[in-house]
């Protein structure tokens, strides 16, 4: 092989080199880390809804989602069901709850398949509660569906993240 064949394959590999280096950090920095939400998208999708509302002679107030007898079928409590914290409970008391490995979270999952920053269950306007995964690797699925987009949360639905099953109860 001539001197320049040799070289040109030596930079070549040199370049794969330093490219796998660089998908491995940055890798281990989301996973560290976790993704950056934006709450962009929702807050343009409210200001359409709005504008594309007709106007109102009278501005009526927004109810406040009922607590206690008002709300008998909504759930009270987050219950681990399965994993390595089975019997865990969470009082759900209108807050975010986040799921994952960081110390930082609600619910600190010690689970080889979970993210740090793996998912977040949320109380919307209407009092349900909606699951969002966090853009982890191996996902979150409710029910044996994977999910994609925020969703809302029925009533003892399985919530799966790795090995862990969580549920929302009365």
């Amino acid at each position: 092989m001539s001197e320049l064949t040799l070289t040109v394959m030596r930079l070549g590999f040199l370049a794969v080199l330093w490219l796998f280096v660089i998908v491995a950090v940055q890798v281990i920095r989301s996973d560290l880390f976790g993704t950056r939400v934006t709450q962009r998208a929702a807050r343009r999708n409210d200001s359409r809804a709005q504008r594309q509302q007709p106007p109102q002679r009278q501005q009526q107030q927004p109810q406040p989602a009922r607590r206690g007898r008002g709300n008998r079928g909504a759930p009270t409590k987050l219950v681990v069901s399965e994993g390595s914290l089975t019997g865990t409970t969470v009082a759900l008391q209108g807050q975010t709850i986040s799921l994952g490995r960081a110390h930082d979270s609600t619910i600190v999952l010690d689970d080889d398949y979970a993210s740090s920053r793996h998912a977040r269950i949320y109380p919307d306007r209407d009092g349900q509660w909606i699951v969002e995964d966090l853009g982890s690797t191996n996902g979150t699925y409710l029910d044996r569906t994977r999910l994609t987009t925020p969703t809302p949360i029925p009533p003892g639905a399985p919530i799966r993240i790795g090995k862990t099953v969580i549920e929302l109860r009365k």
